[in-house]
């Protein structure tokens, strides 16, 4: 910061002052004893240009286009101070997303629910004995007399919603472990665990029975719920940025080539349907919940 001058008084330096910030010159005045007031700018790159500025004042201080930038210093602060009370809203750090005792750095639905395929995983030797987990899959008749949901319809409800416990290798565990844990934890440590489990239920559901009425009962894993939350996030956060949710462009690259490929069967048999009917579902969510909040904020 360097000084550029003097001016007599205070309404004059104030004045100047507001007239630098308007020239998007940000500065500061403050009162020298032994010669009235001095000027202060902040940025060594504009001291030529202030300099000029400053003798155009001190010529004709009354004219109409200093007065008009009165008043911009405090108008440069208060929006200055608008942009980063957003940004703080929108920034995703552990203090926001994890508060208090939360000792595992996750809400206890997120664990809950690692845990959960965790033991799945371990009870089916990561998916290469399934006799112990048959009643998680959506069906385990390949009768086609049977019908759909024969297990469904006959009460065994909550085979509409396991199949997402059930993981087939340790690559396809924590692939879809290292999402749960990042995009779960965000949504219930910013809004709370319901709005979490409506979500997690909601999109198991249509993805479960989406790939199952297309394909086949043959299938398992969190991917469609992860993809729901994926497209949740990106599109509420995208539309809705005081929402505070917020993913980054290299995830959602990466999460979307990663769809893409999925597609090509070059990874090995793949639950695309479900992939994209959780993403389907949570990006419509996401964007709806985004269009409610910004005409009721």
């Amino acid at each position: 910061m360097r000084q550029i001058g003097h001016l007599p008084d205070e309404p004059q330096a104030r004045l100047f002052g507001d007239y630098l910030f308007a020239q998007g010159i940000r500065n500061q005045v403050e009162s020298d004893s032994s010669s009235g007031w001095v000027v202060w700018v902040h940025d060594d790159d504009q001291l030529d240009k202030a300099n000029a500025l400053l003798d155009q004042f001190r010529l004709n201080p009354t004219a109409d286009e200093f007065k008009r930038a009165s008043g911009a210093t405090e108008r440069e602060l208060a929006e200055e101070e608008k942009e980063n009370r957003n940004w703080r809203r929108r920034m995703f750090d552990r203090r926001k997303v994890f508060p208090g005792q939360r000792a595992f750095g996750a809400g206890p639905l997120t664990f809950a629910l690692i845990i959960a395929c965790v033991a799945v995983s371990l009870l089916s030797s990561m998916g290469s004995n399934l006799n112990p987990i048959a009643p998680l899959f959506i069906s385990e008749n390949i009768n086609p007399a049977a019908g759909l949901f024969a297990e469904v319809r006959s009460g065994q409800v909550w085979r509409l919603f396991t199949p997402v416990l059930i993981h087939f290798g340790i690559a396809h565990l924590l692939f879809n472990m290292f999402w749960l844990f990042q995009l779960g934890s965000m949504i219930e440590g910013l809004q709370g665990r319901l709005r979490l489990a409506l979500l997690v239920g909601v999109i198991a559901l249509v993805s479960n029975v989406a790939q199952y009425i297309l394909v086949g009962p043959a299938f398992g894993g969190m991917s469609g719920v992860v993809y729901g939350l994926f497209g949740y996030i990106w599109m509420r956060g995208k539309f809705d940025p005081a929402s505070g949710l917020f993913i980054d462009q290299r995830s959602v690259i990466l999460m979307m080539v990663w769809f893409g490929l999925c597609f090509t069967g070059w990874v090995g048999p793949i639950a695309n349907i479900a992939h994209g009917g959780g993403l389907a579902v949570g990006a419509l969510w996401g964007w709806l919940s985004a269009w409610w909040a910004n005409r009721n904020p």
